[in-house]
């Protein structure tokens, strides 16, 4: 497996076990994360902010069913199950595409939408 995607795994790995400091040091330092039309956080310290959502409780648990790489960008694709403090859970598919630079992420691009049963 590439470099690149050893790292998204990586990234991964550090967000179902709310793992700050594994998640960052996945991050170049002026790394940039948009949720189009929701955020655009600049910079680790912003990205790290967001790591932990005060509406939510415990560590998401977060399934890649598909992941392609080219030309240093890394594409995942699944799924996110995340419990909120007022008792709900909320089901998420994901894409994310991640730019990388020296097997580190650059910019994510995340794109969400819940989860219909």
């Amino acid at each position: 497996m590439s470099t690149n995607k050893n790292t998204v795994i990586k990234y991964m790995e550090g967000f179902n076990a709310t793992d700050h400091a594994k998640i960052t040091s996945c991050l170049t330092e002026d790394v940039t994360w948009e949720l189009p039309g929701v955020y655009l956080h600049q910079g680790k310290a912003a990205f790290d902010k967001e790591i932990e959502n005060e509406a939510f409780t415990g560590s998401p648990v977060i399934r890649v069913s598909r992941m392609i790489e080219e030309n240093n960008v890394v594409i995942a694709e699944g799924t996110v199950r995340a419990k909120k403090k007022d008792g709900t859970i909320l089901n998420l598919v994901f894409c994310d595409i991640f730019e990388m630079e020296n097997g580190l992420i650059r910019k994510l691009t995340s794109y969400l939408m819940t989860k219909q049963p």
